[in-house]
């Protein structure tokens, strides 16, 4: 989900919830304790330099229970990121504490934004000799009309 989005939908709701990967929601009397631009300049293990650039929102649980996050505050955090910070429409990345600082992508269901799971890849498999996974086709789904038939030419 992207900054942009995220600003439409707040301005459709009364309420802010996160919902977790596991389907738990994440406890209402949450902050987002900051909103920010985080660029990462890298080099892949087939050494290709690289740049990915995401903002960043964190969310935290205080023991403070008298207070809410309501949408119209979170759109206004936002604007004022994007006026300070010079963030653009990015790509929303989400820090929230488990165990250790877990990081997730963001989507959005109607009624809760969902915290997606995200997953380490190697960017370079052409280099590291890693097989492309082969796509495994069943054979009822194949269309055997042309083939399997008199005059089909598989034989």
């Amino acid at each position: 989900m992207k900054l942009s989005e995220i600003k439409l939908q707040l301005n459709k709701l009364e309420t802010i919830s996160f919902q977790l990967p596991n389907g738990e929601l994440v406890p209402s009397h949450f902050h987002v304790t900051e909103v920010g631009k985080i660029t990462k300049h890298f080099i892949d293990c087939g050494g290709t330099v690289r740049n990915e650039t995401v903002a960043n929102f964190q969310l935290w649980n205080a023991n403070d229970y008298d207070h809410r996050l309501h949408p119209e505050k979170l759109l206004n955090i936002i604007e004022l990121s994007e006026k300070v910070l010079g963030i653009e429409d990015l790509e929303i990345e989400v820090e929230y504490q488990a165990d250790t600082i877990g990081k997730f992508g963001l989507d959005f269901n109607g009624k809760n934004f969902l915290l997606t799971s995200k997953q380490t890849d190697c960017l370079a498999k052409d280099k590291c000799g890693i097989p492309v996974k082969k796509q495994h086709v069943n054979l009822a789904d194949l269309n055997n009309e042309s083939c399997c038939t008199p005059g089909g030419n598989c034989c």
